[in-house]
């Protein structure tokens, strides 16, 4: 099968592109910065500019499956979302191909119980509402026979590629180049972190079923687990306790006055001063279970991976 991975210098985009070649498909990965990436065998990079639906076109023209995986910074949702989304949706459809949407779950808004794909889309931030309006909009064109598509949804994650994540900035590399590692809102909140290799797992899954077309899955993920858990083990893979400080509301809003993308995050204050878990029992009910990594393992590896890939921590 050839698939196109959109964004695929993205931390869920470079898993997928790896996952995906490990199962022996034909790859092309897609990014701005894709000749900076040491890629698999068997990927053919092309450097797109995603804004631009010439060049989306271009790189999709072949693909049987168009994985959008494409990310901003907070501070760009507002205006550069929407127009990925589209570029995406018209690219898939050009070439004919099947759509999956690689989505987060900021849609359902911090309900206090397990999301499924059967919690209400009730999220009263900016981002929530804008994350369930463009979902809404992909399924719809599927509806109207445009394109075949379908979104997998997952959480906050963190793994080898995934330095841009709340847990890689704020926890491990810090920890792992001697500074502050810092907890995030309420360290003691139980909360889904899905370990970047398992979301990939999942997306290929997504890729290769064509019966997963026309809704929304919530992917599986290792069970929930605080950010005091997550220190511990971070302390275990680097066999030293960093040094520990804490990002309160009142700190984020104060830092949020100077730094744009901290003043952005204070709308997902509410994803971590309370439980924030998931129930991926549907999809596993229809694909099967995925292998899942022990969050020990995985922090292992995501710090092996910042200390430059060596085996043993320092």
């Amino acid at each position: 099968m050839h698939v196109t991975v959109l964004g695929a210098t993205g931390g869920i985009g470079r898993s997928v592109v790896e996952e995906l070649a490990a199962r022996g498909h034909a790859v092309t990965a897609a990014s701005r910065s894709v000749a900076q990436v040491a890629w698999p065998s068997g990927v053919r990079p092309i450097t797109t500019d995603l804004t631009d639906p010439d060049q989306a076109r271009t790189a999709t023209q072949d693909a049987e499956v168009v994985v959008m995986a494409a990310q901003v910074p907070y501070a760009g949702w507002a205006r550069e979302l929407e127009p990925l989304f589209d570029a995406s949706v018209d690219a898939a459809a050009a070439a004919g191909a099947r759509l999956v949407l690689a989505d987060n779950l900021y849609a359902y808004g911090s309900p206090g119980t397990p999301i499924s794909e059967a919690t209400p889309e009730t999220a009263t931030s900016r981002k929530g509402r804008l994350r369930a309006r463009l979902g809404r909009r992909v399924l719809d064109a599927h509806e109207q026979g445009r394109v075949r598509a379908t979104i997998g949804r997952f959480s906050d994650y963190y793994g080898p590629a995934g330095g841009n994540s709340l847990v890689d900035q704020l926890m491990i590399r810090p920890a792992v180049a001697g500074r502050t590692a810092r907890t995030f809102i309420d360290a003691a909140q139980p909360h889904t972190f899905h370990y970047l290799p398992d979301a990939a797992r999942g997306f290929a899954t997504l890729v290769e079923q064509p019966e997963a077309d026309g809704r929304v899955w919530i992917l599986p993920a290792a069970p929930a687990v605080t950010q005091r858990d997550l220190l511990s083990l971070l302390a275990q893979a680097l066999g030293r306790r960093p040094k520990v400080g804490h990002v309160s509301p009142r700190l984020l809003w104060t830092l949020g006055l100077v730094n744009t993308q901290l003043r952005e995050a204070r709308e997902v204050v509410p994803q971590f001063d309370r439980p924030y878990r998931i129930d991926a029992s549907a999809f596993e009910a229809t694909f099967g279970p995925i292998e899942l990594t022990p969050h020990a393992d995985a922090v292992a590896a995501s710090v092996a991976a910042a200390l430059g890939g060596t085996a043993e921590p320092a």
